[in-house]
């Protein structure tokens, strides 16, 4: 067992014990026989198991945590589209979202960017997409497809 304090980043939420002393306490357990590794090697894997687990935490609110049926192939056919969308999700912010909408969560990204109100129009060959005046988040959604239209096409 190891445990480990740390300042709390902003936001998180502190035990009981964590507001004595204002550092927040992590304990995890390992089976990793004694010897085969120091405690920053299992520090360093355990922390990046925390990836995981956010990405888990966000599925889960993309819909794969929820169901829709009791019918089995209903069921496989819903989690593979969440899986897709997450997918999808994961690669947008790293490729084309920079600053805090790289790292946002999926409930934030479909109320600024996914959820926009726009119109998309095509006229003469031109495919243009009609963002409503005002919305906040404007310079971002261009700067997603700018990126977006500067990605290489893909190699078959």
């Amino acid at each position: 067992m190891l445990c480990r304090r740390e300042r709390p980043h902003p936001g998180a939420q502190l035990t009981l014990f964590d507001t004595i002393n204002g550092k927040r306490h992590q304990v995890f357990a390992t089976d990793t026989p004694h010897g085969q590794g120091s405690i920053q090697f299992l520090e360093v894997r355990h922390r990046a198991h925390a990836r995981v687990e956010d990405r888990i935490r966000t599925g889960k609110a993309t819909g794969f945590g929820r169901f829709p049926s009791r019918q089995f192939a209903i069921n496989q056919a819903w989690l593979e589209l969440a899986l897709t969308g997450i997918d999808l999700l994961a690669w947008t912010q790293h490729l084309l979202l920079d600053g805090p909408h790289a790292a946002a969560e999926p409930k934030k990204l479909r109320y600024r960017l996914l959820h926009v109100a726009a119109k998309l129009t095509r006229t003469a060959r031109t495919t243009t997409l009609r963002i409503a005046a005002g919305w906040p988040w404007t310079d971002d959604l261009i700067q997603a497809f700018e990126r977006l239209a500067a990605l290489p096409e893909p190699v078959t």
